[in-house]
C-alpha cells in the first residue's frame, strides 16, 4: 500500500511543471522549468548601438520580439563597426550588427562570415563639411591634403570616404582620415576644426545641422541619392555572422531573423514619432524632436523586408574593389557573404 501511494505521489509530481522561485526581498522571481529552458541566450555586438542606422536591433528587444522567439539577447556596444568585427572573430560574440561590406573585406583576408538580414538598403550616412568651409570642401576633389573624419580606421565610413575620393581622383596618400567616433567627439571634432569634413549618421547629423556647425555635403541617406554619390546601391547595415556558427546554431540564427524581420515590417507601419516613442531616452540626447527628424529624413535606408538587392552584393564588391589593396585582385565568393535563407522564412511566417 505505502509502495502504492509512493509511486502514485511521484507520476503526479512528474506531471506537473517545477515552479522555481527565487525570492529576494522585496522582489520574488517566479520562473516555471519550462519556460526557463525556453530562452536561449545570444551575444551579439552592435558597432554604435545608439545610431540610427542600427536602430532595428534594439527595437526588436523593445517589442519584445526577442523573448517571444525564446531568446535571450545580450546586446553589447561598441563604437564602430571594426571593433564589432573584431568581437566575432575573437568569439566574445555570436553576431555583429554592421555594415555588409565587413563580409567581403574580411573573406579577403581569409575569414568567412555571412550576413543573415539586411537592415539597410541604403548605408543611412552623410558627408557633413564644417559651415564655414562648406562651399570649399563639398567636393571630394577639394579634399586633396586635408583631415577628413570616420567613425574608425577600418570602419564602413573609412571604406565609402576613400571611396568617394578616389572617384574623384584621390589617392590614398593624397589625404588623411581621422578616428573621430559619432556623437559629441564628431561634433566637436568638426567645431575645433580637427577635421574639415566627415562621414557620420543620425542622430548626430540633426544635432550638428541644429548648432550650425556643419552642412550637409553628400547624402547617402535613400537609396536614390546613394546611387547618385557611388554609383550604384550599397547595402548597409546587416546582422552577420561567424559562418561555421551560423551553420551550426540554424535554429537560433532563425529566430533571430524572425524577430528582425517582424521589427522591420513594424517601422514600416508606423511614423518615426512612434518608433523614437519605443527607444531608450537617453538615445535621444536631449532632444527628443532631433531624433524624430534624423528618423523621418532616414526613414527610406531601411529595408521593408530583410532581403539583400539583387546585383547589390556586386556593386558593394565594386567599391570596395577602387580603393582597397587587401580586396583589389582577389577572388570573392559573394554567395558565401550573405544568405536569405533565413529572411525567407521569416517572411513566409510573419
Amino acid at each position: 500500500m505505502r509502495q502504492s501511494l509512493a509511486a502514485t505521489l511521484f507520476a503526479a509530481l512528474a506531471a506537473a511543471p517545477l515552479t522555481l522561485t527565487l525570492a529576494t526581498a522585496p522582489l520574488a522571481l517566479t520562473l516555471t522549468t519550462s519556460e526557463a529552458a525556453a530562452q536561449t541566450k545570444i551575444k551579439i555586438m552592435v558597432g554604435g548601438i545608439d545610431k540610427q542606422i542600427y536602430l532595428p536591433a534594439k527595437l526588436a528587444e523593445q517589442l519584445g520580439y526577442y523573448k517571444e522567439q525564446g531568446l535571450d539577447v545580450e546586446l553589447y556596444n561598441t563604437t564602430s563597426g571594426q571593433a564589432a568585427a573584431t568581437a566575432l572573430l575573437a568569439r566574445e560574440v555570436a553576431g555583429v550588427v554592421g555594415f555588409y561590406d565587413h563580409t567581403i573585406d574580411l573573406q579577403s583576408k581569409g575569414k568567412f562570415i555571412t550576413d543573415v538580414v539586411q537592415f539597410g538598403i541604403a548605408p543611412g550616412e552623410t558627408i557633413l563639411v564644417k559651415v564655414d568651409e562648406a562651399e570649399k570642401f563639398s567636393k571630394p576633389e577639394n579634399w586633396k591634403g586635408q583631415a577628413l573624419g570616420v567613425t574608425g580606421l577600418g570602419s564602413a565610413t573609412d571604406f565609402l570616404t576613400r571611396y568617394l575620393a578616389s572617384r574623384a581622383g584621390l589617392k590614398n596618400q593624397d589625404y588623411t582620415l581621422v578616428p573621430v567616433g559619432a556623437g559629441d567627439t564628431f561634433l566637436a571634432a568638426i567645431q575645433q576644426g580637427k577635421i574639415v569634413s566627415g562621414m557620420t549618421t543620425e542622430p548626430t547629423v540633426q544635432r550638428a545641422l541644429a548648432r550650425n556647425a556643419a552642412k550637409v555635403a553628400i547624402d547617402l541617406r535613400t537609396p536614390e541619392t546613394t546611387r547618385a554619390a557611388l554609383g550604384g546601391d550599397y547595402p548597409a547595415a546587416c546582422l552577420y555572422m561567424d559562418r561555421a556558427y551560423m551553420e551550426a546554431n540554424k535554429e537560433t540564427a532563425q529566430k533571430m531573423v524572425n524577430a528582425l524581420v517582424k521589427t522591420l515590417k513594424w517601422m514600416h507601419s508606423h511614423s518615426a514619432e512612434e518608433i523614437a516613442d519605443k527607444m531608450p531616452k537617453d538615445f535621444y540626447a536631449g532632444e527628443k524632436a532631433l531624433y524624430v527628424k534624423g528618423l523621418a529624413d532616414g526613414k527610406a535606408q531601411y529595408s521593408p523586408d530583410g532581403l539583400m538587392q539583387p546585383g547589390a552584393p556586386e556593386s558593394v564588391l565594386r567599391v570596395l574593389q577602387a580603393f582597397s589593396p587587401s580586396v583589389k585582385g582577389k577572388t570573392i565568393d559573394l554567395s558565401k557573404t550573405f544568405t536569405t535563407e533565413f529572411v525567407a522564412k521569416a517572411n513566409a511566417t510573419n
